[in-house]
């Protein structure tokens, strides 16, 4: 059986940083991870959607695997994000993460074939049962049409006592606490960090978001807020936090999280294409955000 008091809580989604050369940037990796465990994070998801993992190598993610490791020293809870659309490739960065000494896997569903139930199950099972590690199914419907429900999960659960949690990227919080009814009492995370509150409130056992790369101490708070009982702080916090997530969605997400870190002393670099860079409009806009948070 496996701890699963140790993957709860506020779990920033790490960003991967590029140097001028558009590699991997291990020094940043480093300072980005130290920024954060200084703020009392309770672990980190390396190699996901925020981390453009679908745009680096699986050399490059492995790489990135490692880089995060040695930064993190054990001191938190660690996820590497090995989903991709080759099994194989998945299992390769699987073992990669499990000799790292990586808490858990986690997958994202295989896309743009149009893979059958099936196919899909069959793939989680393949990687689940290549390493010892527990797996964090990656339920994120809207980026590769697979929108995992209760009665599926309570299968593959049921199939593979290594299935622990499921990450909930979808506004669909009834979804999200019916996961929370089923016999095997999986961890679920919060994956969109505006509803991070209602997450709460449907059962989450805490959140994995991108945002919490630089305001990771908002969802701290909120989480601390919610835990005690001051729904109000929760909420209050909540508010502060979408006020800031607007104006990133407004100027691009990744782009603008990174230039606000770049602003705050950790050098990211851009997105890699085909992500556009930030606009003029928008860093003038960021750096005035960057303003309200500490320096690394």
């Amino acid at each position: 059986m496996y701890d699963k008091e140790k993957f709860k809580g506020v779990l920033p989604a790490l960003l991967t940083p590029f140097d001028k050369n558009d590699k991997v940037n291990a020094k940043s990796v480093d300072k980005l991870v130290k920024y954060n465990l200084a703020k009392g994070v309770n672990g980190f998801y390396v190699g996901g959607s925020t981390g453009e993992g679908l745009l680096l190598t699986k050399e490059e993610r492995m790489d990135l695997f490692e880089y995060a490791a040695a930064a993190n020293e054990g001191k938190s809870t660690l996820i590497a994000h090995v989903g991709t659309i080759c099994t194989s490739h998945a299992i390769e960065m699987a073992k990669a993460a499990e000799r790292l000494g990586y808490d858990a896997i986690s997958a994202v569903a295989p896309y743009y074939y149009g893979f059958t139930p099936q196919q899909r199950k069959q793939y989680y099972y393949d990687i689940a049962s290549s390493v010892d590690l527990p797996m964090i199914i990656y339920n994120f419907p809207a980026a590769n049409g697979f929108n995992l429900d209760k009665g599926t999960a309570e299968e593959m659960f049921a199939h593979n006592d290594k299935f622990i949690g499921i990450k909930h990227t979808t506004a669909d919080l009834f979804a999200l606490q019916q996961f929370k009814t089923m016999k095997a009492d999986p961890i679920v995370y919060n994956g969109f960090d505006e509803m991070f509150v209602g997450g709460l409130s449907m059962g989450a056992d805490g959140g994995i978001g991108s945002t919490y790369n630089f305001m990771a101490e908002k969802f701290i708070g909120i989480y601390n807020a919610f835990r005690s009982g001051d729904i109000a702080k929760a909420c209050a916090i909540q508010t502060e936090a979408n006020e800031i997530i607007a104006l990133l969605i407004k100027y691009g997400v990744f782009a603008s999280e990174k230039y606000i870190l770049d602003c705050l002393g950790i050098e990211m670099g851009p997105c890699r294409k085909p992500f556009l860079p930030l606009s003029e409009e928008g860093r003038t806009v960021l750096a005035e955000v960057a303003k309200q948070f500490a320096k690394a």
